[in-house]
């Protein structure tokens, strides 16, 4: 054992820890190897909460499958809005509410699944074994949250902590093509989930971080049941059967028998899976209640009015978008998102009392008629003052009343209710795994003694590994496990199965994930930096035209000079500015012709007094198309660069020829590395800087119109898109 990394892992645990574990070693529950395991597992766990909840939102860059192949994507998990993100190229494709996430399932290597509430599972994979254990626990801190009512988070943002129930050391039973085996873990039961830590793996992988498992009770299909024999009880899942039995060791000084301790275990689990499956299917009972039609529904039209023209919308953009993201997601991924200009449904709890009966037309002069109220999104008083709405002044503004009044006034019509391998030879590996990797390897023309050789060069051009060969041997990589079998083998290699070879050879070659990872990182790296930038400067030059632009301005000063003369005459009070939002709705507030709208209204009203304004678009030219890219996502893709880059530098610094004798390949591909890795620092160096640029200018359009600062530029960039665009239409319409 090496006494240095002993001493430098004990002196990180507290007194009574190093008391408890040298307790197990002197009752012979574990072994000196399976202490100083358990020792790095403590020492691992002890470092959670201060590696992962340094903030509020986390970014990984995981692979998606999907159409039968692993696509790359960005999994963004914010504590902030309270919401999963999948990000693509800067795309918000898909985002889920934390409430939809009903589970969290570990599989083998670094694949996992999140289960969601009324929707298709993901079924993703983490480019490392550390970023693997960084989501499934922050996934965990999540259900935790919806499965048993508590806080996510602190104010902070910090997911709360959840305290061990139970714990002790169990043999799990393992199988393998040609054996069974019984391993050893530290089992630890947490309300909504069991961790397995293992301690069993002897001394043969000592550079490798304490392998875990979490099995998820919070998804409400997990049961426990005991099975023959007095020490043994298995765990089932969706996915997976785990057998356990009481360890002689821990029988042997304990003062019960076998069946009381299991019988512990059993009690214990089955409690937690029923609560959480209680917990679970009222869940899936709300959610199967609340869809799309049930949380929104059209009020009742009173008298004067039609359906579209009574549509009430919330002031907040953010209630609508949760509200839209938690109705049932359709099946296929990443679909188109939907157009800001479709109307939006309303909301139950903002239905406006309809008003009371008019009296005949006849009765009121022009100047005291009744017009239709427009419904918009009205900027808090307390964001005036900073945004452009402090210095304007719809007084100013012309506007010709009587054609207003004659459009949008109440009309008597009657009221109508109706409805709306296998192989012959034996394999040393797991027989599913193995069959994969037999398929693989088929058209995987390099020999077992030539991989190492392929790993010192950096580009496929120049005689490499392909990216999809190197994504293909990173899925897999021998677990500890697969290493100490391997290197008990004591044969000749070219006995074993071809799929053998290969794990052997893999399992002789240091840091083989490392240097998978850094293959692939460095050819990424400026592919996405190439993809990324382009994308920047659109966000950039459309915030400066956004910012600079006075004639949209006095656009929106007519608006909002229209929308306070209708208020006014429907009895509401005048607004001082409006969300952008409200744009969208300009088209769905019809006149008494059915195809005349109040966004024709304003196209008459400014051909009347300002022609000019009419062509205010030429000043924003970005907005010509829907931007597609958000400053959220693209703020995520830099961050997920940054750390790339980084794991790259620390690789290098890993694998680094530690003598003088290095080979000269060694020699050039790490020279080759240095000098890519200062070009990308450089590169993303700038490429950070205009990301800075982009987000602050992005902040002061949001303060210059007043809007929120959690508005993502996806929407609000999307509202000002299809303004234009509709604009354009009822130009085209008013004046053919």
């Amino acid at each position: 054992m090496d006494n240095t990394r002993t001493q430098d892992t004990f002196s990180q645990l507290s007194q009574e820890k190093i008391l408890k574990i040298m307790n197990m070693v002197k009752n012979k529950e574990v072994s000196i190897e399976g202490a100083l395991h358990l020792a790095q597992k403590e020492v691992y766990a002890e470092k959670d909460p201060q590696d992962l909840l340094t903030g509020s939102q986390f970014n990984f860059s995981i692979y998606k499958y999907k159409r039968y192949r692993w696509q790359k994507r960005i999994l963004q998990i914010d504590f902030n809005t309270k919401t999963i993100f999948n990000i693509e190229k800067g795309i918000i494709k898909k985002q889920f509410p934390f409430s939809q996430v009903k589970a969290c399932e570990d599989t083998e290597r670094r694949r996992f699944s999140i289960v969601f509430h009324g929707r298709q599972d993901y079924e993703l994979e983490a480019v490392s074994l550390d970023d693997k254990r960084k989501i499934m626990y922050l996934l965990s801190k999540v259900i935790q949250s919806n499965s048993y009512k508590r806080p996510a988070e602190s104010c902070s943002g910090r997911p709360a902590e959840c305290d061990v129930i139970h714990e002790g050391l169990l043999d799990l039973q393992q199988n393998t093509f040609t054996s069974t085996e019984w391993v050893k873990y530290l089992v630890q039961l947490r309300e909504g989930e069991l961790t397995l830590y293992c301690i069993g793996l002897g001394g043969k992988n000592k550079t490798a971080d304490p392998v875990t498992n979490t099995i998820n009770l919070s998804g409400g299909n997990v049961s426990v049941s005991k099975e023959n024999g007095c020490s043994t009880f298995s765990v089932q899942t969706k996915e997976h059967s785990y057998l356990f039995r009481i360890p002689f060791t821990v029988h042997k000084n304990s003062t019960g028998d076998f069946s009381k301790l299991r019988n512990e275990w059993v009690s214990l689990i089955e409690r937690y899976c029923q609560l959480c499956k209680g917990v679970s299917l009222s869940q899936e009972e709300s959610q199967g209640c609340s869809s799309s039609e049930a949380d929104y529904e059209d009020f009742p039209v009173p008298l004067n009015e039609q359906k579209e023209e009574t549509l009430h919308f919330g002031v907040s953009s953010a209630t609508t978008s949760l509200k839209k993201s938690s109705s049932p997601q359709p099946a296929e991924d990443d679909a188109a998102p939907a157009s800001p200009s479709l109307p939006l449904p309303i909301r139950k709890a903002e239905v406006p009392p309809a008003p009371p009966a008019l009296p005949p037309p006849c009765s009121l002069s022009p100047s005291t008629k009744r017009t239709k109220a427009f419904h918009w999104d009205v900027v808090p008083c307390d964001k005036i003052q900073k945004s452009v709405w402090g210095s304007c002044d719809p007084c100013k503004k012309k506007i010709d009343v009587s054609r207003l009044c004659d459009q949008f006034q109440f009309q008597d019509v009657a009221v109508f209710s109706g409805n709306e391998p296998s192989v012959n030879q034996h394999i040393m590996l797991d027989q599913k795994i193995a069959h994969n990797f037999n398929i693989f390897l088929r058209s995987f023309r390099i020999k077992p003694s030539e991989l190492k050789e392929k790993l010192y060069i950096i580009h496929e051009e120049s005689g490499g590994l392909t990216d999809e060969q190197i994504t293909a041997l990173r899925r897999y990589i021998p677990t500890p496990k697969d290493t100490e079998r391997y290197q008990s083998f004591k044969g000749s290699p070219s006995e074993l199965h071809v799929v053998d070879q290969f794990m052997l050879e893999m399992c002789k070659i240091p840091h083989l994930s490392q240097r998978l990872d850094l293959l692939l990182t460095v050819r990424e790296l400026p592919v996405s930096m190439r993809d990324l930038e382009p994308l920047i400067i659109q966000q950039i030059q459309a915030s400066k035209q956004l910012q600079s632009s006075q004639k949209f301005v006095a656009v929106l000063e007519y608006i909002l000079a229209i929308g306070n003369h209708l208020n006014e005459k429907a009895g509401k009070e005048k607004a001082k500015g409006f969300r952008l939002l409200s744009l969208t709705k300009l088209p769905l507030l019809r006149g008494k012709e059915r195809t005349f709208t109040l966004l024709h209204a304003l196209v008459e009203q400014i051909f009347l007094h300002e022609p000019d304004l009419a062509k205010f678009s030429q000043e924003l030219t970005e907005f010509e198309a829907v931007p597609d890219a958000s400053i959220k996502g693209l703020s995520a893709e830099v961050d997920v660069l940054k750390k790339e880059l980084e794991n790259v530098i620390q690789c290098r610094r890993l694998i680094k020829p530690k003598t003088i004798k290095a080979t000269p390949q060694e020699s050039q591909f790490c020279k080759e590395l240095k000098d890519l890795i200062q070009k990308y620092e450089g590169d993303l160096s700038q490429l950070s800087k205009r990301c800075d640029e982009m987000k602050k200018l992005y902040s002061n359009i949001l303060v210059k119109f007043g809007e929120p600062q959690d508005v993502d530029s996806q929407e609000l960039f999307g509202w000002i898109s299809s303004f234009i665009s509709e604009f354009r239409k009822a130009c085209a319409e008013v004046m053919p």
